[in-house]
């Protein structure tokens, strides 16, 4: 297998070759590296494991390439880190590990090149490309990773029960590798993921969210999402969308299975922007139809008020996997609450006012609500999809045209409370409230003028006829 490395990891690989041999231990190139070198995957970093003292090596490399200040050593973890034109090398010694049951944090001790490959997750990630000698071409493969590789299959080097019950969160890596390369998950190995599924229990949420998120941001999350499910870990880490698997059906009327309309929605979104939380959006834009699903005899299935109760589920959501509470989850609240606005529109005549007021509601999100939105569009039915979509760029066309005309995204009031209270010398008090409300009616009903002259005349016109007379 021949590995081509570019001219700046040759050096790297020269600088390690001459610090070994000075420091008598053999190095290798191991791991992720190796394999996406052999994939032909874009390598970031760069991961050397020696059969010896890491974090010296990593000095006497720098010394090798010349550089200084450009070591950050982590004793507690004997692995120590470089940066060289921009590329992060990270050396540690090759070690040997040992689990308890209740912890994913091992015993270490120094071990062998051998040693540390037995720890690593997949065949796929125990492959070391040797240092020894330029051209680096032996590459040490003891469980037939290459062949994993050319055949695209997810496989543990030792018995998957004991891999997984070692450290459980190889299980959400197995299904993020397969979602990310396109490979399956050796069987016996997938098995193994179902017989330890309970063990995630004793995994961090950030260390489960940072694996989901990976999955996330793939290519096409639902393979991952059907991994997860299949394996029973779905159900463990995020009952909420497995509860949207499923159709129920009564009086011969049925609805659509959310589960696959939500993965749909999500492959979708995935083809038109690589931002996380409208990803996100979209895993709950309809995570609360279990709750408020309701059989009407006339009407049929029901899921009204779904936006209102998933923006609540969302919160439990990011806060059992410990993701920002911030303007993060507000961002995916506001698209969850708004998300049904857009295609109502289409339902009906579109008037500018219904225009304004989404424009005003969303704010600067518009366009990535129209986006969610334009994924939210999935039906088996090729007319009704094409017919939805048609009017789906209506709207978009007559929010670009009440946008040009009023400039409503970010709107902020021309008239402000204080102004309200000089002119008529009024206190804090809710007449003010309701002028500067019915201001604001106005503007979005399309009777005045979204600037401030029109504002202000509207302003005087209101209070006198709520009986207050100008003193400013």
């Amino acid at each position: 297998m021949k590995i081509q490395l570019t001219e700046l990891e040759n050096k790297v690989a020269d600088a390690v070759s001459q610090a070994s041999k000075a420091m008598g231990v053999p190095a290798y190139f191991i791991g992720g590296f190796v394999r996406d070198k052999i994939i032909g995957r874009s390598t970031k970093d760069i991961d050397i494991v020696c059969v010896g003292d890491g974090i010296e090596l990593a000095k006497k490399t720098c010394e090798v390439l010349g550089i200084r200040n450009k070591i950050a050593v982590f004793k507690r973890f004997g692995t120590a880190m470089i940066t060289y034109k921009g590329t992060e090398v990270e050396f540690v010694g090759a070690r040997k590990e040992s689990y308890s049951k209740d912890s994913r944090k091992p015993d270490v001790e120094p071990g062998t090149i051998e040693d540390d490959q037995n720890r690593r997750d997949f065949t796929i990630n125990a492959l070391a490309l040797s240092l020894v000698q330029a051209p680096y071409t032996d590459v040490v493969d003891p469980f037939g990773g290459i062949g994993d590789i050319e055949r695209k299959i997810i496989k543990t080097p030792l018995d998957p029960d004991k891999t997984f019950s070692d450290d459980p969160l190889r299980m959400m890596r197995a299904i993020r590798f397969a979602t990310q390369l396109y490979f399956d998950i050796d069987e016996v190995t997938f098995e193994g993921i179902k017989r330890n599924a309970h063990r995630i229990e004793i995994i961090s949420a950030e260390r489960i969210s940072d694996e989901l998120n990976k999955i996330i941001r793939s290519p096409e999350p639902s393979i991952g999402f059907n991994l997860l499910s299949e394996s029973g870990l779905l159900n463990l880490i995020f009952p909420e969308f497995e509860k949207l698997r499923g159709i129920e059906i009564r009086n011969g009327i049925g609805h659509k299975d959310n589960y696959y309309h939500t993965l749909e929605v999500l492959d979708n979104i995935c083809r038109e922007t690589d931002n996380l939380w409208l990803r996100w959006a979209a895993i709950l834009h309809d995570i609360a139809k279990p709750d408020t699903k309701r059989f009407d005899s006339k009407a049929g299935w029901t899921f009204h008020g779904h936006e209102v109760v998933g923006t609540r589920i969302a919160y439990r959501v990011f806060k059992r996997f410990r993701l920002p509470l911030d303007q993060k989850l507000k961002y995916v609240q506001k698209l969850i609450r708004l998300h049904l606005r857009p295609i109502s529109l289409t339902k009906e005549d579109i008037s500018d006012s219904a225009i304004r007021r989404l424009l005003f509601d969303a704010g600067d999100d518009i366009d990535d609500l129209m986006t969610l939105c334009k994924a939210d569009i999935t039906s088996k039915n090729r007319m009704k999809v094409a017919r939805i979509k048609e009017n789906y760029e209506l709207v978009k066309q007559k929010l670009i045209d009440v946008e040009e005309s009023d400039k409503l995204r970010n709107w902020q009031p021309p008239i402000t409370g204080e102004l309200i209270m000089k002119t008529f010398g009024l206190g804090p008090s809710r007449p003010v409230g309701d002028i500067k409300l019915s201001i604001r009616e106005a503007i979005l009903e399309g009777d005045i003028a979204n600037d401030y002259d029109s504002a202000y005349k509207f302003m005087i016109k209101k209070g006198q006829e709520m009986g207050f007379s100008v003193v400013a």
